[in-house]
């Protein structure tokens, strides 16, 4: 299994379509966004991808909060399950307990990736590229409770994208 995870595209629409692309590329089966997705047409752009996905609400998503029900953004943390795999995921990394399988957060737009007894917690870092000139997401791969990461990112001066791997 395949999970494409995103965090923090604020109002930057290229780079969250041009992330989003690129995990389609890889062939990610779920979609996840951890915050500050901002506008509605990200949410348009993650339910067109056909794939299942969830994002949680950011604290720049106040805006959004009306379209509770039309797509699938929740409140944080949000607990949900892929197959036997326990997910919470959140935008503020306050609710860090290793309660999940996988704790996806985001708000610090800083990739990050331990294994703490077995749980995996990761930050995809920020799309929008604002802290840095660099977009940012990641891909968790699951097989036999194992967990794989690919950090991708990418300097808006390229067009190509670089693959970090860690294996967990």
């Amino acid at each position: 299994m395949k999970i494409g995870i995103l965090s923090d595209s604020h109002r930057k629409t290229e780079l969250h379509k041009e992330a989003i692309e690129h995990l389609l590329s890889q062939g990610v089966e779920y979609l996840l966004h951890a915050g500050d997705i901002m506008l509605e047409k990200h949410l348009k752009m993650l339910e067109e991808t056909n794939l299942p996905y969830v994002c949680v609400y950011g604290n720049n998503d106040l805006a959004l909060t009306h379209l509770y029900g039309k797509y699938n953004i929740f409140k944080e943390p949000y607990y949900f399950k892929i197959d036997n795999l326990k997910i919470k995921i959140m935008h503020m990394p306050y609710f860090m307990s290793a309660d999940a399988d996988i704790v996806v957060s985001g708000h610090t737009h800083t990739f990050e990736s331990s294994l703490k007894g077995d749980t995996l917690f990761i930050n995809p870092g920020e799309v929008c590229a604002r802290e840095k000139s660099l977009t940012e997401c990641a891909i968790v791969s699951v097989k036999d409770k194992k967990f794989k990461v690919e950090h991708y990112f990418r300097e808006l001066s390229q067009d190509s994208w670089t693959k970090r791997e860690i294996e967990l």
